[in-house]
């Protein structure tokens, strides 16, 4: 069973739903996550753009892209033999031998594709054999200068810290953060959204069709930034599509969730969405809305866990690590009270055929 979640900026998903992710994978279900706004603009950001966006001077900069199997170190002293190999290693004559017979069985197995894969029995790389850390990928990226990186690409990378950590997989679609895309001020970008900025319906209708979910998650647009508000959009224009396909007509009622945009739901007392302004949530007709609560109250810590893979955005949000899981807790135990919850809990807003 897999289940999307639509991120309108790299760490949304893990602010609002980490237990919930975290949940599911305990679970055995399939995670994906859509970012939608991880793009950058074109010139050098403004001042404006980049303190919107976390960037500071309390920003941190993580040490690598990703996790390279050559900075973990053995959990325990190999021990050393003739030649300053580790005793587990086998004679280099037979791991050649070894190697030979890898190769011939590769290419007998890829013998009627259109392309081949040559085996590899060690970790160590040749120009023909190349080792997971050197090719792009989840959690296997290169070291960067982060120093000298752009402000999406870090923001991509923490997103990807976090989709390894969760063991989530994650998709960009690298459309311009709302900054770059005209809005000046928290005024306008915590306001209403201009008639010449569409939603990204086809974007993340495409991608959504294309991952076959069982369950979508959207934000509900609690605090009014913009880009959860046109991302909700998008998702209810599917909602409501779905009743006109034709061949064939799934219903997606049921399948599809709204979550609660945090830290602004816990910033804004959010109680529902009732607390929203009139009409920003307009269901297709014969929907309604249905609370369900999650208790994480054993997945606070790696909610907690989760979110410090987003270096660059806590100070801003949160000011301190404390603050963050005061944050954290003060809002997971009103939720959970709201629901009858022991603890502390998350809730998502369910889409359900009256």
């Amino acid at each position: 069973m897999t289940h999307v979640f639509i991120a309108p900026h790299p760490d949304d998903v893990a602010l609002s739903c980490g237990g919930l992710v975290a949940s599911l994978r305990e679970l055995g279900q399939n995670v994906a996550v859509i970012t939608v706004y991880s793009g950058g603009p074109e010139a050098d950001p403004t001042e404006y753009q980049r303190t919107a966006l976390g960037f500071g001077s309390k920003t941190l900069w993580p040490d690598t892209a990703a996790f390279r199997r050559d900075n973990v170190p053995a959990d325990r002293a190999v021990p050393v033999v003739d030649g300053g190999r580790p005793g587990w290693l086998a004679d280099p004559d037979r791991l050649t031998v070894t190697q030979d017979l890898a190769n011939v069985q590769s290419r007998q197995f890829w013998q009627r594709a259109a392309w081949t894969r040559s085996a590899n029995i060690t970790a160590v790389e040749t120009e023909v054999r190349p080792i997971a850390d050197s090719v792009a990928g989840q959690g296997s990226q290169e070291p960067v200068e982060l120093g000298a990186a752009d402000i999406a690409e870090i923001r991509r990378i923490e997103d990807e810290r976090w989709a390894y950590f969760a063991e989530a997989s994650v998709v960009w679609l690298d459309l311009p953060d709302a900054v770059y895309r005209g809005y000046e001020g928290d005024d306008e970008l915590l306001g209403g959204v201009r008639d010449d900025d569409p939603a990204p319906y086809e974007a993340l209708r495409r991608e959504i069709l294309r991952l076959e979910p069982q369950m979508i998650y959207a934000p509900l647009g609690v605090g009014g930034h913009v880009d959860h508000q046109q991302c909700r959009e998008a998702v209810l224009g599917l909602l409501d599509e779905g009743r006109r396909w034709v061949m064939p007509a799934p219903s997606l009622a049921g399948r599809v969730a709204f979550y609660e945009d945090f830290p602004y739901a816990w910033w804004h007392d959010f109680n529902g969405p009732s607390d929203l302004p009139a009409g920003a949530l307009d269901l297709p007709r014969g929907m309604t809305l249905e609370a369900r609560y999650l208790d994480i109250t054993d997945l606070m810590d790696r909610k907690a866990a989760g979110l410090r893979m987003y270096p660059s955005q806590l100070p801003r949000l949160f000011d301190s690590d404390q603050a963050m899981l005061d944050a954290l807790a003060s809002h997971g135990a009103k939720t959970a009270r709201a629901g009858g919850v022991g603890g502390f809990a998350e809730r998502v807003w369910t889409a359900v055929a009256l």
